[in-house]
């Protein structure tokens, strides 16, 4: 018999209680990053396949400086309760509201470095800190 993953599991309120009592706080947010990825119309990360376009959301663990070829470079990681990518702006030291915790949706082409899935130069909007 198979485990069915928690976001297929029957829905009713009693299930949904239970459900929450006895979850850790990163399922639960972790559940929360993926319904919100849902309701923005965004496509989960862990379905993303290299070189293709996508429009992912989700919230920001790291922020760092990482230069590449000599050039700055601004990597963030993206994680949307399903998987993360790293999401680098190049020849950026830094961007105003790119920080740890900040929530944003993130368009651009795909593409697979070291095993990662990673978003270059991608478009972004800042999600309204109010929303969070």
């Amino acid at each position: 018999m198979s485990a069915v993953p928690r976001h297929e599991k029957p829905t009713g309120r009693f299930r949904r209680m239970l459900d929450r009592l006895s979850s850790s706080q990163e399922d639960l947010e972790s559940e929360e990053l993926r319904e919100d990825a849902e309701t923005a119309g965004c496509i989960r990360i862990d379905d993303c396949q290299d070189r293709q376009i996508v429009t992912v959301t989700g919230t920001l663990r790291t922020v760092t400086l990482r230069p590449r070829a000599g050039v700055p470079a601004l990597e963030a990681e993206l994680f949307d309760g399903s998987a993360a990518l790293d999401v680098v702006w190049l020849g950026r030291r830094s961007i105003v509201g790119i920080e740890p915790g900040r929530k944003l949706i993130a368009s651009g082409r795909i593409s697979m470095s070291r095993g990662r899935r990673v978003l270059f130069n991608p478009k972004y909007e800042l999600r309204p800190l109010g929303r969070e």
